[in-house]
């Protein structure tokens, strides 16, 4: 994949399409997805141009990892996810069914969420 600058969420990003923002600082952009999938269901997005979790690792810069890490940290504080716990996923690429060409997180939490996976491949 490469980086398409009119995906949605960096539109998001440029304020030409709302969200329901809940957290935002210099590395970090949330807010709640959608089409939740457990009661709580919030995405958190870098704001640089990366593709996905293994263009953000290989080319961000230390700043903008450690504040996006720190970012999502607090999100789950500031929604209560910490003391019951949460879950955190990143789709890359085709397989994993990533939609939008933007790396973001899912944060879950709010109730019990089951198995990570329930079909197995063969």
């Amino acid at each position: 994949m490469t980086y398409d600058p009119g995906n949605i969420f960096a539109r998001i990003l440029r304020k030409e399409i709302p969200a329901r923002t809940i957290y935002e600082d210099d590395f970090a952009l949330a807010f709640h997805d959608i089409a939740p999938q457990a009661p709580i269901h919030v995405l958190v997005i870098p704001k640089g141009p990366y593709v996905s979790i293994a263009d953000f690792g290989a080319t961000a810069s230390p700043d903008e990892i450690t504040g996006f890490w720190r970012a999502v940290s607090k999100i789950a504080e500031e929604q209560g996810l910490t003391r019951e716990g949460f879950r955190l996923i990143s789709n890359s690429g085709p397989n994993s069914g990533q939609e939008v060409p933007h790396f973001h997180v899912h944060l879950f939490g709010g109730a019990a969420l089951g198995p990570l996976l329930t079909q197995k491949t063969s």
